[in-house]
């Protein structure tokens, strides 16, 4: 005959050395302390129980963001790349066949680079420009030197377009991203127009509808773009999608303005979804242009007015570029090496901005604000060099 099943008692949390009852004027106290005892154990097999199971349950996995740290106490990367023997040169260490893991690695580095309203800067980089002393240089620089903008660079993921890019950026950036593609190179210098140059531009457009997606919003910046103030005070509150431009007719509604894909602030919500979806597909229909072709020939399209997008196209007086110079250094915000074919001709001329600026601002306020400082750009990039 089996033994009863063993029941728990009050009587059993009153026994100890022995299990022999305790006398009666000490029962209540030895209660008290039994009870502090399983409290305490409780406090701490509770949290285990969670680090637990948050440790086999991978379908939903535990983040927690690393606390934000003055810029110059950041830690080391948050994804250090795989090491990779001089021998195994060939070897591609960022396999992309495991499509959950890389979604999983964007949410983190988005997660930890994002303010506080889910917007991070994103900006690109292959191989070309990532060489110390090139465009990514300076375009961090630019950051460091600019007025207001050196705090944003917490806030930048830059996306490596193949793996040398990648191994440059950990060297030198808290926040990369590597976005590859099998059986394309990335690391070469991709000139204007070229089939490479345009392969590169759609994949980048793709990536940035998934952001979106994941419900951040952003500003995109080409890397040889120079940040010299804060844009954020200068963004419209009322637009879904707002552009840089080549040319600016002085009206931010006004459709005829030409845009430049190179810088855009972007709102994560249904209509720039939706609308990013059909600027990607609209590549189908204008075979042969890159994205910012396309979104000039979209931007007229009746079904960007139905998905309700609210489109703003951003002065030239604040977001200038070779094109289109920002006149007055008191206002500008970021100048572009657009309108300008060639890397080194980039990078003499985004050079020569970097010292007028330091010019300007090693200048007193007296002189500062009568606009005593203009760009001597373009120097090596002209617009004539874009002429058929």
């Amino acid at each position: 005959m089996g033994r009863p099943p063993r029941t728990t008692s009050v009587t059993s949390l009153l026994r100890f050395r022995g299990n022999s009852p305790l006398p009666h004027s000490r029962a209540p106290g030895a209660l008290r302390g039994a009870a502090a005892v399983l409290l305490l154990a409780a406090a701490v097999a509770l949290p285990c129980a969670v680090l637990y199971r948050a440790a086999v349950d991978t379908a939903v996995p535990v983040y927690v963001p690393r606390a934000r740290r003055p810029l110059l106490d950041w830690g080391p990367p948050p994804l250090p790349p795989v090491e990779v023997s001089e021998e195994d040169g060939g070897f591609d260490p960022l396999p992309a066949g495991d499509l959950d893991s890389e979604d999983l690695r964007l949410e983190l580095v988005l997660q930890e680079a994002s303010m506080d309203n889910k917007t991070v800067i994103l900006t690109t980089l292959n191989a070309a420009w990532a060489s110390p002393g090139s465009v990514i240089d300076l375009f961090i620089d630019s950051f460091r030197r600019g007025v207001g903008t050196s705090s944003l660079l917490r806030h930048l993921v830059i996306i490596a377009f193949d793996w040398k890019a990648y191994q440059r950026c950990v060297k030198i950036h808290p926040y990369c991203f590597p976005l590859t593609t099998e059986d394309v190179d990335f690391s070469e210098e991709k000139r204007f127009q070229t089939a490479g140059y345009l392969q590169m531009m759609w994949k980048r457009l793709d990536f940035l509808r998934q952001v979106l997606e994941k419900g951040y919003s952003f500003v995109f910046s080409d890397a040889d773009i120079m940040w010299f103030r804060n844009p954020f005070p200068f963004f419209y509150s009322d637009g879904d999608f707002q552009i840089a431009c080549d040319h600016y007719v002085g009206n931010a509604t006004d459709l005829r303005n030409i845009a430049n894909g190179g810088f855009n602030y972007v709102k994560s919500n249904d209509q720039s979804i939706e609308f990013y979806k059909f600027w990607y597909s609209s590549r189908f229909r204008y075979p042969g242009y890159h994205d910012q072709d396309v979104f000039n020939f979209i931007k007229h399209d009746p079904y960007t007015t139905d998905i309700g997008l609210t489109i703003k196209f951003l002065s030239t007086s604040y977001f200038g570029g070779i094109c289109e110079p920002s006149k007055d250094l008191n206002k500008v915000c970021t100048m572009h090496a657009n309108c300008c074919i060639g890397l080194q001709s980039k990078i003499h001329d985004l050079r020569i901005m970097m010292e007028d600026w330091r010019n300007y601002m090693s200048m007193p306020p007296s002189l500062k604000s009568v606009g005593a400082l203009s760009w001597r750009v373009p120097q090596n990039c002209s617009l004539s060099l874009l002429s058929p």
